[in-house]
C-alpha cells in the first residue's frame, strides 16, 4: 500500500475524508501554500509569560504561515465551549473578517468541542499547539520511517476530531433484509483510520525490531552510543555536523531536522564510537509524537552518555532544560550519564570556552560554538574523561619476539610511553578500550603473561 498523503493540519476538515485515503503524492513533494493566520494566545495568571507567544509566533512561521494579527486575553479558566469568552470569541472571528484570514492558531491544546464552536463561529480553520507541531513535523519528515511517525502521530490526533458531515455519503446495502441507514461516512473515516493506525503500528514494530537488533549488535561489540538531546534550535545538527563532518540540513529554526541520523565518531583513547542526532524537544510536546517516535527515542534512552545541547544566549535556557528532562523521563533516559553543552557562547559576551567540574572533580558542562568551532577540543576532553571507566590502563613487558603484538598496539594508537629494558625487553604504557583489549586476549591469550601487576 503506497504511503497515503496525510493533509496539513491548515487544511479545511470538510476534506479530510478524502484526503486521508487517496495514495497522492507524498509530505516531501507536496506543495506549501501561503497561509494567512491569527495567533490567539491566553494568559491564565497575572505574570504574562510572552516568551510563549514569541516562541508560538516561531512555530507559525515554521508552518509558512503569514501571521495577520495577534490577539492576546487574560483568564482564570478556559471557557469550556470557546476556550475564550464569548466576547472574545467574536472578536476573533471579527478579525478573521477584517484580516481575510484562513486560519486561527492557539497557542494551548483544545478540547474537539472548543475547536468546533470556534470554527462554526468563525468560518474559518482552528489549529491548536498540537495540530501545528504536528504539521510542522509533516513538512520535516524526510525518511520512510519518518513519514510513518508523523502520519500515525496526525492520525491519533485525527481520530477525536472526525464530526459527521451532510455529505450523503452514507452507505446502504441493496440486498434483502439488509436495507436501512448502512455505515455512516463517520463511522466509515473511523473505521479506516484505526486501520491505517494498526497497518503503522505494524510497520513501526519492525523498524524498532531492526534498531533493537543493530543496538544489541553494537552492545555486543561493545561500542559507546552518544546521543544529542536539547531543545529545538538549540544547535544540535550544526554540532552533528561538525563532529562527524556529516551534512545533516541545519538552519535556525524551529524543528529544522526531524530524521534521525547516526555516524561513527573517534573519540581520543576512548575509540570508535556512534554518535545520534536526535529531533528536537519543545515544551508541550504533543503525547502523541512521544508514543509515534517511539523506536527513535529508544537510541537515546539506550545511549552511553546524553550531550544535551542547550542554547546559553536563550534567555529561558533553564526553563528549556526542564523541559527537556520532562520529556527525557517520559522515555526513561533520565538515568543515563549527561554531559551539558553549553552552545553559541559567540552571542554571550565575556564567555570562553572551558568546561566545568563537579564537587567530585567530573565534567558536568562544557561551553563551546559549534557555529565558529570553538571550545571543540574541550568537548572531545570532557566525553573522554565522562566514558574514560571504558579505558584499561596498562603495563605490559614484551619480550624482544613479540614485535608483532607491540605494532598493533602502535596501530591502535594506544601506547603511551615506551621504554626498553637492559635485557631488550619492550616496557609499555597502555591505554586501552576494555573490549579491545579482551579481544586481543581472546586472539593471543598468553599476552596476560607479559601484563606487570
Amino acid at each position: 500500500m503506497d504511503h497515503l498523503a496525510f493533509p496539513s493540519a491548515v487544511k479545511n476538515s470538510d476534506e479530510i475524508s478524502t484526503a486521508l485515503f487517496s495514495s497522492s503524492q507524498n509530505h516531501s513533494q507536496r506543495a506549501i501554500s501561503q497561509d494567512r493566520g491569527i495567533i490567539v494566545q491566553a494568559f491564565f495568571s497575572a505574570d504574562k509569560n510572552l516568551d510563549d507567544l514569541t516562541e508560538f509566533q516561531l512555530l507559525a512561521e515554521s508552518a509558512q504561515v503569514d501571521i495577520a494579527t495577534i490577539i492576546t486575553t487574560s483568564r482564570a479558566t478556559p471557557q469550556a465551549k470557546y476556550f475564550v469568552g464569548q466576547g472574545k470569541a467574536e472578536e476573533i472571528a471579527q478579525a478573521v473578517k477584517d484580516h481575510n484570514a484562513n486560519v486561527i492558531l492557539i497557542n494551548h491544546c483544545l478540547t474537539p468541542a472548543q475547536t468546533r464552536n470556534l470554527e462554526s463561529l468563525c468560518e474559518c480553520r482552528v489549529v491548536d499547539r498540537t495540530g501545528l507541531i504536528l504539521d510542522i513535523f509533516a513538512q520535516r519528515a524526510r525518511s520512510h520511517e519518518g513519514k510513518l511517525q508523523v502520519e500515525l502521530a496526525q492520525l491519533k490526533h485525527l481520530a477525536t476530531r472526525l464530526i459527521r458531515r451532510k455529505t450523503g455519503l452514507d452507505q446502504q446495502k441493496g440486498a434483502v433484509g439488509l436495507r436501512g441507514p448502512g455505515e455512516t461516512q463517520l463511522e466509515s473515516d473511523r473505521r479506516l483510520i484505526k486501520v491505517r493506525i494498526a497497518q503503522l503500528q505494524h510497520r513501526l514494530n519492525k523498524v524498532e525490531k531492526q534498531r533493537h537488533q543493530n543496538r544489541q549488535t553494537r552492545k555486543k561489540a561493545d561500542i559507546a552510543t552518544i546521543s544529542l538531546v536539547g531543545y529545538t534550535n538549540a544547535g544540535k545538527s550544526t554540532l552533528f555536523n561538525l563532529l562527524t563532518k556529516a551534512e545533516v540540513y541545519a538552519a535556525d529554526q524551529l524543528f529544522a531536522t526531524l530524521d534521525p541520523t547516526l555516524r561513527r565518531l573517534n573519540i581520543p583513547d576512548i575509540g570508535s564510537t556512534i554518535l545520534a542526532d536526535t529531533v528536537g524537544f519543545i515544551r508541550d510536546l504533543p503525547h502523541d509524537l512521544v508514543s509515534a517516535f517511539k523506536s527513535t527515542l529508544q537510541e537515546t534512552s539506550e545511549a552511553s552518555l546524553l550531550l544535551h545541547v542547550v542554547d546559553c544566549a536563550d534567555v529561558r535556557k533553564r526553563e528549556n532544560i526542564n523541559a527537556v528532562n520532562e520529556v527525557l523521563q517520559q522515555i526513561q533516559a533520565n538515568q543515563v550519564p549527561t554531559l551539558l553543552v553549553y552552545n553559541k557562547i559567540d552571542q554571550v559576551e565575556n564567555l570562553v570556552p572551558h568546561i566545568e567540574y563537579d564537587d567530585q572533580n567530573r565534567p558536568v558542562g562544557v561551553y563551546i560554538s559549534a557555529h565558529l568551532q570553538q571550545g571543540i577540543p574541550l568537548l572531545f576532553e570532557a566525553i573522554r574523561q565522562k566514558l574514560s571507566k571504558r579505558i584499561v590502563q596498562l603495563q605490559l613487558c614484551l619480550p624482544p619476539q613479540a614485535g608483532k603484538i607491540r605494532h598493533w598496539l602502535y596501530e591502535m594508537d594506544c601506547i603511551r610511553e615506551e621504554k626498553i629494558s637492559e635485557q631488550g625487553e619492550f616496557l609499555l604504557k597502555v591505554n586501552i578500550e576494555q573490549s579491545e583489549w579482551q579481544k586481543l586476549l581472546k586472539k593471543q591469550p598468553h599476552l596476560a603473561n607479559y601484563q606487570d601487576e
